[in-house]
């Protein structure tokens, strides 16, 4: 499954990254349901998460039913980091799924951080590194995990989101229906495999 971008699995020292949204960014409240970034249009920020959380949905290209793909936590960062370091269209919509607090700055301030010297440039190569790990691990992870150890590696990682997600999000970021997310519920609860 997938780790933290401050995860002790992954030997990353990100904290350059981290000073530079203290020092550099904006604190931004968001509401509940309120949008940082909304699919198909100009990606414009990163920040780092100081209080709350975030999901990210992507719309099916068929029939424009929304998919949960990823969610940052408190200490983690969020953006569309992909689209806005290329200036490009974000790929997902980032939306509070609680109030939430970010050290926001926006893609021209991180490019300017990153051309300042080679040292910026490798935390830029870094991230890109770390990003892909996480999307790998998680694609390999639908190939060689079941669907009840993915829903038990979610709840691992990220205790209490239940609390936060609908059934139908979590069975989305699972990719299987609400209806076989409940039966591992309940075989779980019941001790059944």
């Amino acid at each position: 499954m997938e780790h933290k971008f401050n995860s002790a699995n992954i030997d990353l020292d990100l904290k350059l990254l981290r000073e530079f949204c203290e020092q550099e960014g904006e604190e931004v409240c968001y509401r509940k349901g309120e949008r940082m970034e909304s699919e198909g249009e100009p990606a414009h920020w990163f920040g780092f998460v100081t209080e709350g959380c975030f999901k990210y949905t992507a719309r099916d290209t068929d029939n424009g039913k929304e998919h949960f793909t990823w969610c940052s936590f408190g200490d983690e960062f969020v953006g569309d980091y992909p689209a806005f370091i290329n200036c490009s269209p974000a790929q997902t919509t980032i939306e509070a799924m609680l109030p939430s607090r970010v050290l926001r700055v926006s893609g021209e301030q991180l490019m300017q951080l990153f051309s300042l010297n080679m040292e910026m440039m490798e935390l830029r190569a870094i991230i890109a590194e770390h990003l892909l790990g996480q999307a790998r691990a998680r694609y390999l992870d639908f190939h060689r995990t079941t669907a009840r150890r993915r829903y038990e590696l979610l709840m691992d990682r990220c205790r209490g989101i239940v609390e936060l997600l609908n059934l139908q999000d979590i069975a989305s970021f699972l990719n299987v229906t609400p209806i076989y997310l409940s039966r591992i519920r309940k075989g779980i609860t019941f001790g059944k495999r």
